[in-house]
């Protein structure tokens, strides 16, 4: 019973510590992935409005992580390059600039 009461309460208290991060420590996750039917790149997040853009030009990729870079610069980001196979082959970091007063 002991180890049931201190499991629960192990579990409780780090799930009240990840609840409490500050809004400095969100970070945003963006991929970048080829499309299958080969026009340009998808750029995939959670933080997008609509989870997903579709990037159809010449500079697909660079566009990808420039939007990328540019909406999330409040906050810290990592933004992840894919190809074909599902490997990442280029990985860039960004640190938001977001200051609580």
């Amino acid at each position: 019973m002991t180890t049931t009461s201190h499991h629960t309460h192990t579990h409780s208290l780090s799930l009240s510590l990840s609840l409490s991060l500050s809004l400095s420590d969100v970070q945003h996750l963006y991929e970048v992935h080829p499309r299958k039917d080969k026009r340009g790149v998808d750029l995939i997040s959670d933080a997008l409005p609509f989870g997903r853009l579709w990037y159809g030009d010449t500079n697909a990729v660079a566009n990808a992580v420039g939007y990328a870079i540019h909406s999330s610069r409040s906050h810290d980001a990592v933004i992840r390059v894919y190809d074909e196979a599902g490997n990442v082959i280029e990985t860039h970091e960004h640190k938001g600039d977001f200051k609580e007063w």
